[in-house]
């Protein structure tokens, strides 16, 4: 009892905090672009939260202003970054040394092409010059001397991809289409570049992009992997410096699973789940994501304060008084914070980061083999916190005085967040949190205005949505008790009827539209008044020219079938009102044949999140409608089946057949209700007693005494179809009886 009370008095609350739950399961399904950016949000605040460790192993050579200042304007002269190369790799002996700069053009700088020029020309007599400029060439030719620095060392060059160009030469790819084997990989696709000359990229050990990839926001939040230039895929900068310092000898995508093994999104990629480099202290397997990206994960603020790697002139590179032990073994990247050289980029951690650090964090994901990810389970975790989240707090906040509602509302905030930084910081799983927070927060909003929402305008809100349906007096009735009506689908056993004009199509050939238009408003809205105003009906539908309506729902009637038949007879006879007026203005008959059937039904508020609508639903309903279209058949104007006969035996009924409709096995008697059984004169129960008899003769197969009586029945009521449909059927069954197991059925064969 207690239970009960609590439900009725709680109950609403509770529902609705269950519809918010379910709104949010499917908007965490279906995506949102504000949703994401909600997400991309958070994601960033959380980011912000990881305290930065230095790492030793990866140092940035920063040509910074001081550089600029000692050694002069950038870009500088390929000699020196000879001399930059030779330092790092010779003197300082790093592992791998990483260039987040493009040499796409050649150094002309040093003079010697003009040089050779005036050897050439105006020179051109002068003894022993070209000899004398060949000597001097070595040291003249500023690419050349790169060229040799670079040699031998492990040093990996960058490049930039585009649409619009096509410069220098491209490193050889990681792997091609070829190597696939018939696979896809999806990934992003560019058709130009930016490369490094052909001299340089000789002499390097690879090359990688450096081309940033930002969110809509212009924000970096992640990283290609690879890119697909023409039928070859190309390591970025952080995966070909990584390469060359553990010695890979290949980079290549490895596949998991069969393609019906394979989630959406592992299919999607073609299987791809990591990439992987060939070392030889064993394979390193780096997680991929869609289109052979990563998250990138930020440590620190980012430049030489930031905490996380640690930043040394590249003068002082340069003048050999950096530390050795700072330098030895590590991988060092060469970039610029210089304001003026246009390499800072936005990320969650700052909206002015160096954007060679943004390749230090990827570099030291991959040696740590440490990955923010967001996993291919990771919707199903989101959705089972937002049905835990959801149900728990709708149930107590259903229950909860206000101050309760506030406390459990923070309580449910606070563990929320916990559990999803939890999961970030301790198992690297990147968790949406944007809908369970909004979630959280429409629960508490949604009970606080429960109120005034939804207790003082639900009455309102019952008539205006329901007035559509049923009529006045019936919504009037609803709205002194809300609580005993619902638009939820339910289970009931309700009548449900179904009309239709006997020749629209024709009608609307011979009527111009505007004629038209007043021909089927007249007919659609004389029969809604028969049915909703008359007696109770609940208005469904128009489907064109045919009408839907039930009865039973949303307020019940114990006699609900009565009703329905009850307005089928109203609505013939309002049909012949109008065809007198419609004759009378020279337009077509109006004939109408109607189809009623009672039986279970689930009934309530049905479609799609664009339109709704309160309906039914069921076999009790389709065979409904094929009672309305058999009514043609029979050549009278209402058929009711047989569980609407028996719930309504007030009135007199025509047993029209037995018949098993397309698709059922089971089969039903059809009958046709010919007016209140009170009313009846004797000359239509003698009529109706004389056709049963005839029926039983038939089903008997007594084809000669049934033809007899019905030839009688005809010379009385020569106009009566039912009787010129029957006296076919004897004609044929007299020529061919039917097989000797014949059930006195009809087969209908039309839908």
């Amino acid at each position: 009892m207690k239970l009960s009370l609590a439900w009725r008095k709680h109950g609403a609350r509770f529902a609705l905090g269950v519809m918010l739950t379910l709104a949010a399961a499917v908007l965490c399904l279906a995506g949102n672009e504000n949703i994401a950016r909600l997400d991309a949000m958070l994601g960033d605040w959380r980011m912000r939260l990881d305290a930065p460790q230095l790492d030793r192993r990866i140092v940035i050579v920063d040509i910074d202003e001081q550089s600029l200042a000692r050694v002069g304007r950038f870009p500088w002269s390929r000699n020196v970054q000879a001399r930059l190369v030779r330092q790092l790799t010779g003197h300082y002996g790093v592992a791998a040394l990483g260039f987040d700069i493009s040499f796409p053009e050649a150094d002309t700088s040093s003079g010697y092409a003009v040089l050779q020029g005036l050897a050439h020309g105006e020179l051109a007599g002068v003894a022993g010059l070209p000899a004398q400029l060949e000597k001097l060439r070595p040291a003249m030719d500023y690419d050349g001397l790169f060229a040799g620095a670079m040699r031998g060392q492990p040093v990996v060059l960058g490049y930039s991809v585009s649409e619009q160009q096509r410069k220098g030469v491209l490193p050889k790819p990681a792997f091609t289409v070829a190597d696939l084997n018939g696979r896809t990989v999806t990934a992003y696709v560019v058709r130009g570049y930016e490369a490094n000359i052909a001299p340089l990229q000789a002499a390097a050990q690879g090359a990688g992009i450096f081309t940033a990839l930002t969110d809509a926001d212009g924000v970096v939040r992640s990283s290609t992997l690879l890119q697909r230039i023409g039928d070859g895929y190309y390591p970025s900068l952080s995966l070909a410096t990584v390469a060359v310092y553990l010695q890979a000898r290949a980079i290549a995508p490895r596949f998991t699973g069969t393609a019906d093994t394979l989630s959406a999104r592992e299919l999607a990629n073609g299987g791809l789940e990591h990439i992987m480099l060939f070392t030889p202290r064993g394979a390193l397997a780096i997680p991929v994501g869609e289109a052979l990206t990563t998250t990138v994960q930020y440590r620190g603020a980012g430049g030489p304060d930031g905490g996380a790697f640690r930043y040394v002139s590249a003068a002082d590179v340069l003048a050999g008084t950096v530390p050795p032990a700072l330098l030895k073994g590590a991988i060092v990247l060469v970039g610029t914070t210089a304001p003026g050289l246009n390499d800072i980029r936005a990320t969650p951690v700052n909206a002015e980061y160096p954007g060679v650090e943004v390749h230090a964090n990827l570099i030291k994901s991959m040696l740590d083999g440490r990955f923010k990810a967001r996993p291919d389970y990771a919707l199903a975790l989101e959705l089972v916190q937002i049905v835990l989240f959801g149900l728990l707090l709708a149930g107590a906040l259903a229950v909860l005085p206000p101050a309760g509602v506030m406390l459990a509302t923070v309580g449910a905030l606070a563990a929320a967040i916990g559990i999803n930084l939890y999961l970030y910081a301790a198992h690297d799983l990147v968790l949406g949190g944007a809908v369970l927070l909004l979630l959280i927060l429409a629960l508490f909003v949604a009970n606080l205005a429960w109120g005034y929402f939804f207790e003082v305008r639900k009455g309102r809100a019952l008539v205006a949505r329901f007035g559509e349906y049923v009529a006045p007096e019936l919504v009037a009735e609803m709205a002194d008790d809300p609580r005993r009506y619902t638009m939820e689908g339910e289970n009931r056993e309700l009548t449900v009827l179904f009309a239709d004009v006997r020749g629209f199509t024709a009608i609307s050939e011979q009527l111009a539209p505007a004629a038209l238009r007043e021909y089927i408003n007249a007919y659609l809205t004389a029969m809604s008044e028969d049915i909703r105003d008359s007696h109770g009906g609940t208005l469904d539908k128009y489907i064109g020219d045919a009408v839907m309506a039930f009865w039973g729902a949303p307020v019940a009637f114990g006699d609900h079938a009565s009703r329905a038949v009850a307005s089928a007879l109203l609505m013939q006879q309002s049909a012949a009102e109008l065809n007198q007026q419609f004759c009378a203005r020279g337009w077509p008959a109006l004939r109408i044949g109607i189809g009623i059937n009672t039986g279970p039904m689930h009934v309530g508020d049905m479609g799609s999140r664009i339109r709704r609508a309160y309906t039914v639903m069921g076999d009790s309903v389709n065979l409904a409608a094929r009672l309305e279209g058999a009514s043609k058949l029979y050549g009278v104007g209402i058929v009711a089946g047989e569980a609407t006969r028996a719930a309504a035996p007030d009135f007199l009924y025509r047993e029209l057949d037995r018949i098993r409709v397309l698709g059922k096995q089971e089969a039903v008697a059809i009958f046709e209700p010919r007016c209140p059984l009170a009313g009846a004169a004797a000359a239509e129960l003698a009529q109706l007693e004389r056709w049963h008899a005839v029926l039983a003769r038939l089903r008997a197969r007594d084809w000669a005494q049934a033809g007899a009586q019905l030839a009688r029945l005809q010379e009385d009521f020569p106009d009566d179809s039912l009787y010129r449909l029957y006296a076919a059927r004897l004609e044929r069954y007299r020529q061919l009886p039917p097989p000797a197991d014949w059930d006195g059925v009809t087969e209908l064969q039309s839908k």
